[in-house]
């Protein structure tokens, strides 16, 4: 996909950073706008529950992604102990030889590992390795590393003066969508403590987001919600990060890559977000006015996948209440995932694997990587071996699907609720 020019006055275009959980997931974020995707494979990273890699999943991921001019970073970025280190060294060995474009790690050791094992492949600096200060870039820079990522705790001013205070091919990679950690740059120890499962082993299970009650030491068994709600209280659960009003600034601060949150989505969170955000990031190298024009455009797109409402997290100053959800813990969820078109049979049906289940008659939507969303008609489903369906009740089932309007592959099938 060609890239507009850069606008006068403009150092540099930002890289478009995009999650994915499984091939299926990393075709369609390279196919809706990606420059580069992260994903993890089946250890060492922090996202266990994810469906994650297999080597060879990686290896021909890997080769799709290049195939399209982009590239794939694999997260290794658990905070190792002793037992880690022998299997982290043969899993860097396999990582050799597939060749992805960089590691994301976190614990020095590791990082040690992956330089003696495959100095060939770039090191990026995860954001939990909690990378708050210009000093701290330059000593990973004297180490060898090209790229930080930084916490999410830092403010824009905050990363602008990190960006003057480090070499010009240091890159900074920062989190600008997704879901926000409650504690300081993942370091949460809830999960370990309620369930036994470790979240810097990548096991986290997100206890930020149960109910929880205040109960007074003479008085057991009497539950005080902290706030006034029938349903409860829930004083970890922020909102989602959303920074697309705010790419003009992201760019002027000297970031450099755009990262977005979320290696347990689907294929329709990354779709939507990762064709939202390349959208804006080119119209607004396009030109400011553009960008500012489609903006209805954006805030509209933005919100088709689940979400737990918006802020702009420690980006304009420390977050105040308003950026905590206490009175539910909830996604909004303004659209349904159906599947993605793989390919067409001689009929020229769409074929793909369904996710949730529709009914011949309804109409659903297509969702292209271009920016179209066009409403079709369901007028037939049939099964792989050419048996017609009234409805499709059974997620990952193989369907050949006739709709009103016309699909190419990789096409997102989605329905409004």
């Amino acid at each position: 996909m060609k890239r507009p020019e850069l606008i006068p006055g403009t150092k540099k275009r930002p890289e478009l950073l995009i999650p994915a959980s499984s091939p299926e997931v990393l075709k369609t974020a390279v196919i809706f706008g990606a420059d580069a995707v992260y994903i993890g494979g089946e250890a060492y990273g922090l996202r266990a529950k994810a469906k994650n890699f297999s080597m060879d999943d990686m290896k021909q991921s890997i080769l799709f992604a290049h195939s399209h001019g982009v590239k794939v970073y694999v997260t290794a970025n658990i905070l190792a102990h002793n037992k880690d280190l022998l299997g982290v060294e043969a899993y860097f060995r396999e990582l050799r030889e597939i060749k992805p474009d960089a590691l994301i790690i976190a614990d020095p050791g590791v990082f040690r590992i992956a330089q003696k094992i495959c100095p060939e492949i770039e090191i990026h600096i995860s954001t939990q390795a909690n990378n708050t200060n210009y000093g701290t870039y330059q000593f990973w820079y004297d180490q060898g590393v090209k790229r930080v990522v930084s916490a999410r705790e830092l403010s824009l001013s905050e990363i602008r003066e990190i960006r003057t205070h480090i070499p010009e091919k240091m890159e900074i990679e920062t989190f600008v969508h997704g879901a926000m950690c409650i504690s300081y740059s993942g370091r949460c120890l809830l999960s370990n403590y309620f369930t036994g499962r470790d979240a810097n082993q990548g096991a986290c299970t997100h206890p930020c987001r149960w109910k929880y009650a205040v109960v007074e030491e003479s008085r057991p068994g009497q539950y005080l919600p902290v706030y006034e709600n029938e349903r409860g209280t829930y004083i970890f659960n922020s909102k989602d990060l959303c920074m697309i009003e705010h790419i003009p600034e992201l760019i002027e601060a000297g970031i450099d890559s755009f990262k977005i949150e979320g290696r347990m989505k689907t294929a329709l969170y990354v779709a939507t977000v990762a064709r939202t955000y390349r959208k804006a990031i080119d119209d607004y190298l396009t030109s400011p006015d553009l960008y500012r024009q489609h903006m209805p455009w954006y805030l509209d797109q933005i919100s088709n996948c689940t979400y737990r409402q918006f802020t702009t997290g420690f980006f304009f100053g420390k977050p105040d209440q308003e950026s905590q959800i206490y009175d539910n813990n909830t996604y909004v969820k303004e659209y349904t995932y159906l599947g993605t078109v793989n390919a067409h049979d001689e009929a020229g049906r769409s074929i793909l694997e369904q996710r949730n289940k529709f009914t011949v008659g309804e109409t659903i939507e297509i969702m292209k990587p271009g920016g179209e969303n066009l409403p079709a008609r369901v007028l037939a489903i049939y099964d792989d071996t050419g048996v017609p369906m009234e409805s499709a009740p059974h997620p990952k089932q193989t369907l050949h699907v006739e709709l009103s309007a016309k699909t190419d592959p990789f096409d997102i099938l989605r329905r409004e609720e």
